[in-house]
Formats: C-alpha cells, sequence, structure tokens
C-alpha cells in the first residue's frame, strides 16, 4: 500500500490566513476610527463656526445700534444670505449652513438678526469654514498614514505569531502520519505554551502510548501463539508419516501441512513486526529471480520481462522466446555490461522471492486466469483477470486473517501482510489496485 506523506502546506494556509484576517482586523478598525474621527471633528467645527456666527452677529448689532455703522464682516441684506434668513419673523438671532463654495470661501455659516421690526434689514455675519475644513482633510491624510503604518508594523507580527502556531499544529501533524505510516515509537514531546495545541498535543502522545501498548500485546500474543504451535505441530507432521498410505493419510497430511504453513507465516509476522528482520543484499537480475519465484509456485503464470527477449509460461518454455532465468545467447553476451546490468537490482533475493511468490498465489487463489507478471525495470506488476481486490481493502489496506468477500476463496489473509511487511524491510513500494478492465493488480516498485 501507498506509505504516508505529508502533504506540503497549501497556499492558503493557516499561518496566512491568520495573517490575512489580522490585516483585515486592522483595516477595519483604522476605518472604523477614521470615519468616525472625521465625522466628530466636522461636526464640531459646523458647532464652533455656529457659535462664531452667533457671537459675531451680537457683537455687530451692538456697534451698529449704537454708532450705526457696521462692524467688520457684518451686512446688511447680503444677496448671498440663505433664504432661510432673509424673512425672520422676531428679532431673534438665527444661523443657517450654508455649503457654496467659491475659491477658498465656502462652505460657511452664516447668522443673521433684524435691525428694528418686521421689514427692517437683517443684518448678518458669515463665517468661513475653510480653514478649518482643510484641517480636518490634513488629519485624515495623517490617520490614513497612521493606519498604513500600522498595518505594515502589525501584518509581520500576525504572520509570524501565526507561523509559531502553526509550526506547533504541523509537528502534531508530522507524528500523527508516523504513528499512521506504523512509527509507534514516534511522539510529538513537549510542547511551548498551555493551550489548545499542547492539548492536542498530549492526546496524540497519550493516543500513540495505548494504540503502541495494544498493538504489542497483539504481536506477543501472536508470537508465543505461533511458537506454541509449532512443536505440536512437528509432532502432527511426524505422526502423519507413520500412517498407512490411503485417503485418510493423505487428506491429514494435506491438513496438518496447511497448519504448519499457518504457523510458519504468524512467525514471520511476529519477526516483521518486532524488527527483527535485516535483508541479506545482493545484486541479482530481477528477471530470473522473479521468474524462479513464479516458478517454485508450481501454478501456470505467464512472465514477461521488458526490454528482453523474455516471455515464458512458469514451468513451460514459449517457442521462439528465450526461457527466464536460462543462459544467454550469443548476441546477449556481445551487448554492452551497462545494458545487461540494467536489469539487475540490489536487493535480498529470498525475500524478494517470497513478495512475488505470495502475490501469485494470492492472484490465483482469489482472482481468476489468465495471471500475468511484468518485470519492467525495478518495477514488477502482478495481474490477474478476476474480481479484483475489495474495496475495504484497497481503502485500510490487507488485515490478517481478513480474505474480503467470500467468493475471493479459501485462505487465511496472511499472504498480502507478510508481502506488504517485506516489502516495507526491503525499502520497496507495494501498492494494490484494480485494473479498469477488470482485475487486481500489485505492482512492486524496488527502490534504487
Amino acid at each position: 500500500m501507498r506509505p504516508f506523506h505529508r502533504l506540503r502546506p497549501a497556499r492558503a494556509s493557516l499561518r496566512w490566513k491568520i495573517a490575512a484576517l489580522a490585516a483585515a482586523t486592522a483595516c477595519l478598525v483604522a476605518a472604523a476610527v477614521g470615519v468616525l474621527v472625521h465625522v466628530l471633528t466636522a461636526q464640531d467645527i459646523r458647532d464652533r463656526a455656529g457659535a462664531r456666527a452667533f457671537n459675531a452677529v451680537y457683537s455687530a448689532m451692538d456697534v451698529y445700534r449704537r454708532t450705526g455703522t457696521l462692524a467688520d464682516g457684518a451686512e446688511l441684506d447680503p444677496a448671498e444670505l440663505p433664504a432661510a434668513l432673509r424673512h425672520p419673523t422676531d428679532g431673534d438671532r438665527h444661523t443657517a449652513y450654508d455649503g457654496h463654495v467659491e475659491g477658498n470661501l465656502g462652505p460657511s455659516v452664516w447668522a443673521a438678526q433684524l435691525t428694528g421690526g418686521p421689514g427692517s434689514p437683517v443684518l448678518a455675519v458669515r463665517v468661513n469654514m475653510s480653514p478649518d475644513l482643510y484641517g480636518l482633510h490634513r488629519l485624515d491624510v495623517t490617520m490614513v498614514v497612521a493606519s498604513l503604518v500600522a498595518l505594515a508594523a502589525s501584518v509581520p507580527l500576525a504572520v509570524y505569531g501565526a507561523g509559531l502556531l502553526a509550526r506547533r499544529l504541523r509537528q502534531v501533524s508530522e507524528t500523527a502520519g508516523r504513528i499512521h505510516a506504523g512509527d509507534l515509537d514516534a511522539r510529538t514531546g513537549p510542547t511551548k505554551g498551555r493551550d489548545e495545541v499542547a492539548d492536542i498535543a498530549a492526546t496524540v502522545d497519550l493516543m500513540a502510548d495505548s494504540l503502541g501498548r495494544r498493538l504489542r500485546t497483539e504481536r506477543q500474543f501472536t508470537a508465543d501463539v505461533a511458537h506454541e504451535l509449532r512443536t505440536p505441530v512437528g509432532g502432527l507432521l511426524a505422526a502423519a508419516d507413520l500412517l498407512p498410505p490411503g485417503e485418510t493419510e493423505d487428506l491429514l497430511r494435506a491438513r496438518v501441512r496447511d497448519l504448519r504453513a499457518l504457523v510458519e507465516d504468524l512467525l514471520e509476522i511476529s519477526r516483521l513486526d518486532a524488527g527483527a528482520e535485516q535483508p541479506v543484499r545482493a545484486r541479482v537480475p530481477l528477471g530470473a529471480v522473479v521468474s524462479e519465484a513464479v516458478a517454485r509456485t508450481g501454478l501456470d503464470t505467464e512472465v514477461t520481462v521488458a526490454g528482453a527477449r523474455e516471455h515464458e509460461t512458469a514451468g513451460h518454455e514459449t517457442p521462439g522466446h528465450q526461457t527466464t532465468g536460462s543462459g544467454a545467447s550469443d548476441r546477449d553476451s556481445a551487448e554492452p555490461e551497462d545494458a545487461r546490468s540494467r536489469g539487475t537490482v540490489e536487493t535480498d533475493p529470498r525475500r524478494l522471492e517470497r513478495i512475488i511468490g505470495n502475490l501469485v498465489v494470492n492472484a490465483h487463489r482469489h482472482g481468476a486466469g489468465p495471471v500475468q507478471v511484468l518485470v519492467d525495470g525495478r518495477t514488477v506488476v502482478v495481474r490477474d483477470h478476476g474480481p479484483g481486490f475489495p474495496a475495504d481493502l484497497l481503502l485500510h489496506g490487507p488485515r490478517r486473517f481478513h480474505t474480503g468477500t467470500a467468493e475471493r476463496g479459501p485462505g487465511h489473509g496472511l499472504g498480502l501482510t507478510i508481502a506488504l511487511g517485506q516489502a516495507r524491510l526491503l525499502g520497496a513500494e507495494l501498492r494494490l489496485g484494480n485494473a479498469p478492465d477488470g482485475g487486481a493488480v500489485a505492482t512492486l516498485r524496488l527502490p534504487r
């Protein structure tokens, strides 16, 4: 099955999401504060202008009534006076806003009062707000610049803080991935801080401890059972040899052989689980090793070695083709050394034969013919034309004593488990899948 690989961080990783959120929050806060300050300041400017105009009319009216002259800025019935102030019905002072702008004059606030009774001239004073509004514009520019500076300073800090969080989460993810890949000793260990990430890391470590204890107990139980059964099974096999020839003796001997094979498979799995196995590597011709492994099964299987004139049905040489594993022809011996070395690999031939044999036997037992084996470079493909692997097996991988659906035939479900364990020991990759036109496909890729 496929080994676990940690995916590369996506472009929209947690770090950048948090940074984008911080930047958006800073922009919203800056915009809200800027709008609030602008509105309040503009209202204050208008209120102060109205108060100045109101006081200026009071002073101008006092001068006009005492001396009959107009104070600076005061006018009688000016043409620009807003309509609301032209015909007041009482002698009180009134103010009005004038948004008209002409050059540097305006917007303005007018204040007006009747000089006498109804129908008398109106004394008016105009207060120009353009200097104050120019100051408001400068304040707006300053707020924008300050917001941009704050944003430029806050985003890197947010990225850095989010990076620390993402790094801690990535450590937990990598630990979970290593546990998924079979490293039961992987632990996150103590993490900085006392937050939710530390709780997640501690929970993953506790889960790994519990899972490791359970698996070690299961593996030890399997090893103990297989070891204890080995001696009585050997005695049964010896006792079967003493039986007189006949159908009963053949049937009993076959069942005892099956039982011994099961015990040997359990012992092999226990050694693989315990990590007690070490490969003995040698440089061997891959095509010849595969052909020999297929021939040892004694099953009718087609073997094809890509890039060479080698094609055979196990146990039967096909006319017109060179049998895999036989002596090379004169033309083959004349080929350059590097051309012949392309078909060689450095691996443990005994374990490789074990993998190929299990895959071929599984294809015959649970699939349908023809069963084909293709050797191409460092890749070996074993295919049958049966119902294919069950979806549960492809999703969760091979499980011990589980053969999938009943129509897949007899067996104790250890063949693929052993093949996967041996492949992992060799550093090879074993993938299980189904062909588009039907049939199970097992692909073994040996490392360089």
